[in-house]
């Protein structure tokens, strides 16, 4: 039944390497590596980066599954099962914010396009799907709720710090753009920005809950075996 196919361990090692190839070219396509170049700029995105992070964390994920069939130990360990807690709610944060502030922005040849879909839908919801059907959710710990924020407080000190360091993001029409994102411009909001750097704050937290009590209560730690 669906258990014993979620117990299979050839179903979550294809399911990960899909995962992995998948962020991969959602990355590859954000920073045009496709069009033999390599947009540095696109990393200042949280885009970018936690789509990186996704990479990364299939590619452990992936090593790891490919590990424990080889040595006969198949249950992640608690490390790898938080880190996949961790990592979904900072991806599903980058779901979350594009479609509330910045899709509404955004043009509809853009927003159906591959690229927009990959890296603002799919690979957000991969990790999310691994931690409800793959990971053992009892070995996480509510501590981890707040772990998961610093991956994000991080990268707001950083572009926030690049920014007032007088580094330019980009010009349009001659005007000196310093932040990747309308919300964090101080420079075009003064501090309304650090309203909604605390609101932002707010949903991290309210989505790493979230996480953590679907992992507790709806995922029921179906890890294979």
């Amino acid at each position: 039944g669906e258990v014993v196919m979620n117990r299979n361990r050839r179903l979550v090692l294809g399911f990960r390497v899909s995962a992995l190839v998948v962020t991969m070219v959602g990355l590859a396509l954000q920073v045009s590596l496709f069009e033999g170049l390599l947009s540095l700029r696109s990393f200042m995105s949280y885009t970018a980066q936690s789509n990186l992070l996704a990479v990364v964390l299939f590619a452990i994920l992936t090593v790891r599954t490919v590990y424990g069939r080889r040595v006969g130990r198949p249950r992640d360990p608690p490390w790898c099962s938080r880190l996949v807690m961790v990592v979904s709610v900072d991806l599903l944060v980058t779901l979350v914010v594009f479609w509330t502030l910045l899709a509404p922005l955004a043009n509809a040849s853009y927003l159906l396009g591959i690229e927009n879909l990959l890296v603002h839908t799919v690979t957000p919801l991969a990790p999310l799907a691994d931690f409800l059907l793959f990971s053992s959710a009892g070995q996480v710990k509510y501590r981890d709720v707040y772990y998961a924020c610093i991956f994000p407080l991080s990268y707001l000190t950083g572009v926030v710090g690049v920014a007032l360091s007088g580094r330019v993001y980009y010009l349009i029409a001659d005007t000196t753009v310093r932040f990747p994102y309308f919300f964090l411009d101080f420079d075009l909001l003064g501090w309304t920005a650090l309203q909604y750097l605390v609101s932002l704050l707010g949903v991290f937290l309210v989505a790493s809950h979230l996480v953590y009590l679907g992992g507790r209560y709806l995922g029921k730690g179906l890890e294979p075996g």
